[in-house]
């Protein structure tokens, strides 16, 4: 890697975990004007500040592969020799890579100690196939394909809880399964192998609530039983966030960490671009117009493919007018206080501080249809807009409900 990288990768590693310049410069020793140098690229680390970057890298809970990645940048020997970067990087040269989101989800998982547990709380289109199918790809070349479960709760709310776990194990290829104290048994028996076991359970807060939490509890037996062998990825929606937050010290998932899907980034969108064959800019146009938002993503790419010297400002146009994004508002539109609240939240691009748990419910609404998400600043963490399609759209919506 160049040296000029090394500012990329500081700033994305800080974004991850939120860290401020102040936090990083008083861990290692710094000022937050020369963090703040090195994040700029005005400065870089000079020749006696290898052990600052492998301090910065422990308060960052990088991997090992990701520590390698930042010594490398600033013109330092790594500090491991480490299989996991070897692998990283013949997966990051392969024809099957993953994305890099795909990618950067397994990176934190694998700093989890000494429960590797992730909770990937998923807004509405996000973690759908085919992220699915990606993600159980990257697994398998972290992990083994044979090391690799996948656990898609039954939906029928009527389904007996024999009949839930059996399904259940029958996804993981368990035999002679029919009750909850078998499938824990039976994971129990693999767990028990000489390699560790990555298990991805989508679709989490889909069927009956009572099985929801008791294979909640399960799982969260077997990784205090084999800590650190039960690498979990547990990707849901809002039931995800309310077991794990209104829970509180009780929470079934509580010694879990929870994380929204990674936002996408141009480097995600460069290979799609070119793939359609459209100019380099076209990755970070796609970016600025959607904001990220999946079907807004899909969408953009489909009206440049097809104008590829559409402008911005007439892409940004179309977008606010997708169908499939007017949807989105639709169930926030029936009553006409919520159409209140919601022209004054349109009013302004910054909504409201953010927190882990969101109480208020326009706000929680908002959040789970994927129209708002959460951005950090200097000033602390809040609730935005995704972009200004999305917004756009709103305020078309709300003049409609209220033609006066």
């Amino acid at each position: 890697m160049a040296v000029s990288e090394f500012p990329q990768l500081l700033s994305q590693y800080m974004r991850r975990i939120r860290a401020s310049a102040a936090g990083v410069g008083a861990e290692i020793g710094l000022s937050r004007e020369s963090v703040n140098n090195w994040r700029n690229g005005d400065a870089s680390p000079g020749r006696k500040a290898r052990d600052k970057v492998i301090a910065c890298a422990r308060y960052l809970r990088l991997t090992e592969a990701e520590t390698n990645r930042l010594l490398k940048a600033a013109d330092f020997e790594p500090e491991y020799a480490d299989e996991v970067a070897e692998l990283h990087a013949e997966t990051a040269g392969s024809n099957m890579a993953a994305p890099f989101s795909v990618q950067r989800v397994f990176d934190r998982l694998q700093t989890l100690r000494p429960y590797p547990i992730l909770m990937l709380l998923c807004p509405a289109h996000l973690g759908q196939p085919p992220m699915r199918a990606e993600i159980l790809a990257e697994a398998g070349r972290r992990f083994g394909e044979t090391n690799v479960l996948h656990l898609q709760p039954p939906y029928s709310l009527s389904a007996e809880p024999n009949d839930y776990f059996a399904a259940l194990a029958a996804q993981c290829g368990f035999e002679g399964v029919e009750s909850d104290f078998a499938f824990e048994s039976a994971l129990a028996d693999r767990l028990r192998g000489t390699q560790p076991l990555f298990c991805l359970v989508s679709r989490f807060e889909q069927g009956d609530p009572v099985q929801r939490d008791v294979l909640a509890g399960i799982l969260r037996s077997l990784s205090e039983m084999h800590s650190g062998r039960l690498y979990l990825l547990i990707c849901g929606g809002s039931a995800l966030a309310d077991l794990k937050y209104q829970g509180g010290d009780l929470s079934l998932l509580n010694i879990a960490i929870a994380e929204r899907w990674p936002e996408p980034t141009e480097a995600d969108l460069r290979p799609r671009a070119a793939a359609l064959g459209l100019a380099d800019a076209a990755g970070r146009c796609v970016l600025a117009t959607s904001g990220g938002h999946p079907l807004l993503i899909d969408e953009a790419f489909d009206l440049l493919t097809a104008q590829p010297a559409l402008a911005e400002s007439d892409l940004q146009e179309s977008l606010a007018s997708y169908p499939p994004l007017l949807q989105s508002y639709e169930p926030l539109l029936r009553d006409a206080a919520t159409v209140e609240m919601l022209s004054g939240m349109l009013e302004r691009q910054r909504i409201a501080a953010a927190r882990p748990w969101i109480a208020d419910p326009l706000l929680r609404s908002l959040y789970w249809a994927n129209l708002i998400l959460e951005r950090s600043d200097d000033t602390g963490r809040w609730f935005e807009w995704r972009c200004e399609a999305v917004r756009t759209a709103g305020r078309m919506l709300v003049c409609g409900a209220n033609p006066g």
